[in-house]
């Protein structure tokens, strides 16, 4: 796929996923802008110096791509990184928010400051990014944006203990998703999600994994960055080079919402009593 002419962001791009995305888009001819905060393993702190490490060490394959250390979870923030890729290339066609964290919490012990930074995150970073992404991405020609969920919030199997922030945060951008995919429709901006797996330092990990490797996950998300890409509103789920795509579907003959094709029952106890098929519509 030929990204010649294209400017792309992607957040948390320094390591892991992110730097992998920045790294593929920028050797297929995109301008690539890696944005950073450069936050510790616990998500606290900030260090300029990780984007531009990063930069610097795709500058040296001879990629084009810039770093950005900034903070992103206020608006300001988030300007201010839309101006910076503006100053640089002077357009905007592809907004990747892959920064991400995951922090522990039980729902007992849930404290303002760990629930601000999920939120920051997962709900603020992104809203505030497409904001001021907007009005540069209705001039491209193929505009797209991805954003970040997770397997760990979609499905109760995979759940864990303590991500209740972390997956309050990672439905969110669904709900994000499926709100500037219709408003983004005529304008052909297209809104998708990806929910990747892969060993990372979220994971502990720091050496190159044998398996759930980073690398596994991008050509996915190269594609979703593509003119190629026609869809808006899927989750991309990506995992070990496997690929499979979802998306919030209704189920046939509704029409809402007035009548949603299914069991009727006027009691709580006529409910109870048809449970199990209720389950199965």
């Amino acid at each position: 796929m030929d990204f010649t002419g294209k400017t792309a962001i992607v957040t948390g791009g320094a390591r892991g996923l992110g730097l992998s995305y920045a790294r593929a888009l920028a050797q297929a001819g995109a301008r690539v802008v890696i944005s950073d905060i450069g936050a510790d393993s616990a998500g606290a702190g900030s260090d300029a110096s990780v984007a531009q490490l990063a930069a610097h060490a795709l500058q040296s394959e001879g990629l084009t791509v810039i770093g950005h250390g900034g903070d992103l979870s206020t608006s300001e923030g988030c300007q201010q990184l839309i101006a910076h890729t503006l100053e640089a290339f002077g357009q905007l066609d592809i907004l990747i928010h892959n920064a991400g964290w995951v922090g522990y919490q039980r729902i007992e012990d849930l404290d303002t400051l760990f629930l601000q930074r999920a939120m920051d995150i997962n709900l603020y970073a992104p809203l505030w990014l497409c904001k001021h992404a907007w009005p540069h991405l209705l001039r491209s020609s193929a505009p797209r944006i991805i954003l970040t969920t997770s397997d760990r919030a979609m499905y109760t199997r995979y759940e864990q203990a303590g991500l209740v922030a972390y997956s309050a945060g990672k439905m969110a951008q669904l709900g994000i998703m499926n709100a500037l995919s219709h408003e983004g429709a005529e304008a052909g901006i297209l809104v998708n999600a990806v929910s990747p797996v892969a060993k990372t330092r979220m994971w502990g990990v720091t050496e190159e994994p044998d398996e759930l490797k980073p690398d596994w996950v991008t050509p996915g998300v190269v594609f979703l960055a593509s003119a190629q890409c026609q869809d808006t509103g899927y989750i991309l789920r990506a995992s070990n080079g496997q690929f499979t795509a979802t998306r919030f579907t209704e189920n046939p003959g509704v029409d809402y919402p007035r009548n949603l094709a299914r069991i009727k029952a006027d009691t709580a106890q006529a409910v109870a009593a048809a449970w199990d098929s209720i389950k199965q519509a």
